[in-house]
């Protein structure tokens, strides 16, 4: 897609957030570069050398948490700061597994005049490098998100994303970590927003410098209390609205 025909569908800006990812997310940021938007980083509290290898990259602006808050807590200081300039977000995650240029794959299939989540559902999840856990989570969230009222999705938890600002910040979204990503395609589906696929590539090749921060028992726990809470509420709503 031409970038010139970009401005059609309104504009766009790009949100990384990164917590100790020093080796990839350079990378990521200079590919995101290419894109000609603007390009905002939300460093979650990182413990390493990931901001002092970013502060100097020209062109980016830089937020900072000053303790880690949880990758949807990054993403909500993104929108923050890109609503001022822009009426997309791009979400791309910072160890390297998704290439910024098909954003604009995602940006090219936005149906004219409506305004839906639009998620990059990864290809090749069953190669080699890619982790067991990655694979289940995927599985396991993509049951529950349709169970909670939300829609049926090859791919609820890819980070890559482009979400219509302001409508994505005012969707009620209580989780700030991993979570916020499953919990706001349910608050999606029920305010009758559209939720669009498409596919995209996927790298978990070793020489990405790629680092987990997925901890299977504490963010199990976690979905199985934001999933709770969705499916409690939903069965809550139904009850309501057959009195």
């Amino acid at each position: 897609m031409d970038l010139a025909r970009c401005g059609s569908k309104g504009r766009f800006a790009v949100i990384i957030p990164v917590y100790n990812h020093e080796q990839a997310v350079g990378a990521v940021i200079q590919k995101s570069l290419q894109l000609n938007f603007p390009v905002f980083v939300v460093d979650d509290g990182s413990t390493d050398a990931t901001c002092a290898g970013i502060k100097s990259i020209k062109d980016i602006c830089l937020l900072r948490h000053a303790e880690n808050r949880g990758k949807g807590a990054a993403i909500l200081t993104g929108f923050a700061k890109a609503c001022q300039v822009a009426d997309w977000a791009i979400t791309i995650d910072a160890d390297q597994q998704h290439n910024p240029e098909d954003a604009l794959k995602l940006i090219q299939a936005i149906p004219a005049n409506e305004r839906p989540i639009m998620v990059g559902a990864r290809e090749g999840m069953l190669g080699k490098d890619v982790p067991w856990t990655s694979r289940f989570g995927r599985k396991f969230s993509n049951f529950w998100v349709s169970l909670s009222g939300g829609p049926a999705l090859k791919d609820s938890q890819s980070g890559f994303r482009i979400y219509p600002l302001p409508e994505a910040m005012n969707l009620g979204v209580m989780a700030r970590r991993y979570q916020f990503e499953v919990e706001i395609l349910v608050k999606a589906g029920r305010k009758n927003i559209p939720v669009l696929e498409v596919p995209v590539r996927v790298n978990y090749a070793p020489e990405t410098g790629r680092i987990s921060h997925f901890r299977p028992f504490v963010d199990f726990m976690r979905n199985s209390a934001v999933f709770t809470r969705l499916i409690f509420q939903r069965i809550l709503t139904s009850f309501r609205n057959t009195k």
